[in-house]
């Protein structure tokens, strides 16, 4: 099962666009996530004590690790999620917090060093930016150093198109070349 995990809120949005182009080429069954529509628990003390005590008792089953489940057991996972004030919308560092399960999405190891649990061998993350500016370890490499470093998926992929809303730019060629060059 293909994840894809979209952070985009406009109707018409670029990277959603792009996000598509990349299924349609994956070729495969995919399960949308939709965040702009997900009403996330409020992470406080409560919720942690909550999800501590049913960790501590391995009830991995509880609604509560739902989405950690989810992402554990999808094959690829494709993330569009557009270039907002250096990094990504909140709406999916929300979603990260949820995830990281001990026990689901990662364990630790004896060095306390995190292993990853999660089958996916690919992960895409799909962006869009209006200017040039686009420095990769902000929003991308806090995912992809998750991806790698915590859920054990090593092919992190970057499909981006910048420059979007610069002067005379021409937004349907950027993206259209971008397309292009998408590889799965």
């Amino acid at each position: 099962m293909v994840l894809f995990i979209n952070c985009c809120v406009r109707e018409n949005s670029r990277t959603a666009l792009l996000a598509n182009d990349l299924l349609s080429k994956i070729k495969k069954p995919y399960t949308e996530l939709k965040l702009d529509g997900y009403v996330f628990p409020r992470v406080d003390e409560n919720y942690l004590k909550k999800r501590d005590t049913l960790i501590s008792q391995s009830r991995f089953d509880d609604p509560t690790f739902g989405l950690a489940r989810q992402f554990a057991e999808a094959d690829e996972i494709v993330i569009a999620a557009p270039f907002w004030d250096l990094s990504f919308p909140a709406v999916l560092k929300q979603y990260f917090e949820i995830i990281n399960v001990i026990g689901v999405t990662f364990k630790y190891n004896e060095q306390g060093i995190p292993e990853g649990l999660c089958m996916a061998k690919k992960l895409y993350y799909v962006t869009t930016a209006g200017g040039e500016y686009f420095p990769e370890e902000y929003g991308f490499g806090y995912v992809k150093a998750l991806a790698q470093n915590f859920y054990g998926i090593k092919d992190v992929r970057l499909i981006k198109a910048t420059g979007l809303d610069i002067y005379g730019a021409d937004t349907d060629k950027i993206l259209s070349d971008c397309m292009k060059n998408i590889i799965v």
